[in-house]
């Protein structure tokens, strides 16, 4: 019998976990001031910025001023390509990350001693809110390199005390030969590798009930609650949702926790988060949907003030924790998919899929254009166990089709395939293939 994972006891946290809400404020408020001035005084590009808008660090005397100051975004990131925005002398730069890039120049990340130090406290801080205790084996699937992800989740685990198996992404054989062989209790992994690995499992005949892996945490993309559910049944795990962007660290920037998993705890003693109106800029109250900006406190290469990660998210109250949460990813703001008029995100589609027990969580959108007009198909396979002659699998593909059309108001194309058909990913799925012409 699996023991479950537990949430961890009071007396283990750290003393910010136990704070109380004017204690946080009063924390990010002396650390946002340092923030902004080591900002302003040590990046040329956002000092001009700020000069440009008419507004200096000493204005900064609130919470709420922190509205005054400019956003920053990736465009400013590749603007200043590849060091522009560090804010320390490049001998205090100990580590460099980099996110790829689509305009062939990518994100690049800095960190001093103190900021991978804190990095590694936050991880093994969002491991410990997910149920994980020093005694556990930790396998680590997330790729290791430039992306953050591996070498982010490695620090956090040893951090915490774990056993770490560094095992990264891809290799999907091997990957479940040292599951069955070292016996993992968590899996640190994105959620679409992780179905992948979950098919190769069951292959092996590691089912939910002979497989060591009580947890996982999953991040590097969106995924929803009907992905949660099914991980969880066919994993026998408790599966933590995990969120975190290189601009402003990498994984760990917030975490749910293993007693509550409804919404991530952002970790405000580390990140001020705030959510906009994507179009206007202004704020909007928490509660309401909008563009999640997030501002460092603490980190000494690379500040980010009002950075705009583009994830369209709503602020909640704690619940598990004084920090707030913030609500599931529903998409970007930049991965919208416009089709005749009407705004699409890809996990809209995914929660419909899986409302049919026949139809698998692997699926890929096909965007094409025919003479004026954008055409949307949806691939999606079968589950393995199903076996349906071709008139049931286009009668599928209707029944979607009519979903589609009913919750969203998209007419589509629905292609229902066999198992494998689609490629697989080993990291961050590609759910969507633009086939239309580039402006």
């Amino acid at each position: 019998m699996k023991t479950k994972l537990t949430a961890p006891s009071r007396d283990t946290l750290d003393p910010i976990e136990n704070a109380s809400r004017d204690e946080i404020c009063a924390l990010q408020l002396e650390r946002l001031k340092w923030s902004v001035r080591h900002a302003y005084d040590n990046v040329e590009h956002y000092r001009k910025k700020c000069l440009a808008k008419g507004v200096h660090p000493d204005d900064l005397k609130a919470l709420t001023d922190l509205q005054l100051f400019p956003f920053n975004s990736k465009n400013d990131l590749r603007e200043t390509y590849p060091f522009g925005q560090f804010a320390v002398p490049m001998e205090q730069v100990v580590r460099i990350h980099a996110s790829s890039g689509t305009t062939g120049r990518p994100t690049v990340v800095g960190y001093t001693k103190k900021d991978i130090a804190d990095w590694a406290k936050l991880m093994a801080r969002s491991i410990r809110a997910a149920g994980g205790q020093p005694r556990h084996k930790v396998h680590v699937a997330y790729g290791y390199g430039l992306f953050t992800g591996g070498l982010g989740a490695h620090y956090g685990a040893e951090e915490l005390g774990c056993t770490v198996i560094p095992m990264s992404g891809g290799q999907t054989e091997k990957q479940v030969q040292l599951i069955r062989d070292f016996r993992p209790d968590i899996i640190m992994v994105t959620p679409s590798y992780m179905l992948v690995l979950l098919d190769a499992l069951e292959a092996e005949g590691l089912d939910r009930d002979n497989c060591s892996l009580v947890g996982g945490l999953f991040g590097a993309e969106p995924w929803t609650e009907a992905i949660r559910t099914e991980l969880e049944h066919r994993g026998g795990i408790d599966a933590i949702d995990l969120y975190g962007l290189s601009e402003i660290m990498g994984p760990g920037v917030a975490c749910e926790c293993i007693e509550t998993k409804d919404g991530l705890h952002i970790w405000e003693d580390q990140f001020l988060p705030e959510v906009i109106n994507p179009e206007t800029g202004e704020p909007v109250a928490d509660g309401e949907l909008g563009e999640l900006v997030f501002t460092t406190l603490c980190k000494e290469a690379l500040p980010m003030i009002r950075y705009r990660t583009r994830d369209l998210t709503r602020l909640l109250p704690g619940t598990a924790r004084q920090f707030r949460r913030m609500g599931k990813i529903t998409g970007r703001s930049d991965d919208m998919l416009i089709i005749r008029g009407v705004n699409v995100f890809p996990t809209q589609i995914e929660e419909l899929i899986l409302k049919n027990e026949w139809l698998s969580p692997h699926y890929q959108l096909q965007l094409d254009r025919q003479g004026h007009l954008d055409e949307l198909t949806v691939k999606v396979e079968m589950r393995p166990e199903v076996f349906l002659d071709d008139n049931d699998k286009a009668g599928l593909g209707r029944d979607l089709q009519h979903h589609i059309k009913s919750y969203i108001g998209i007419s589509t194309q629905v292609l229902v395939l066999e198992p494998e058909s689609l490629p697989r990913s080993l990291g961050k799925a590609v759910r969507v293939v633009d086939n239309r012409p580039k402006a």
